[in-house]
């Protein structure tokens, strides 16, 4: 059974955001299945579908996430796909 998360971004625009959130997603062998990205004036916002079935260490992959983040002065985060549905479930 695959199970999947979703990482989140947002903050203001700038260059490499997106290079640099795949590649630490690359690094941990964790496979994006989705993207979507939009920029409104300098407000960047990022939505990927990652699937993380064969990943066990997820606190981890969100401490390099926040890393990353806290350095590009992004908000980063990594939820398990069935907590962000119920959590965003109207």
């Amino acid at each position: 059974m695959k199970r999947r998360a979703i990482v989140s971004v947002v903050g203001k625009d700038q260059v490499g955001i997106i290079a640099k959130v795949t590649t630490i997603l690359a690094e941990n062998q964790v496979n994006i299945l989705d993207i979507s990205q939009t920029i409104l004036q300098d407000f960047f916002t990022m939505m990927m579908l990652v699937d993380v079935t064969d990943y066990q260490d997820l606190e981890g992959l969100q401490k390099h996430l926040t890393e990353i983040g806290n350095a590009l002065n992004l908000n980063i985060t990594l939820q398990l796909e069935e907590i962000f549905q119920a959590m965003h479930r109207v």
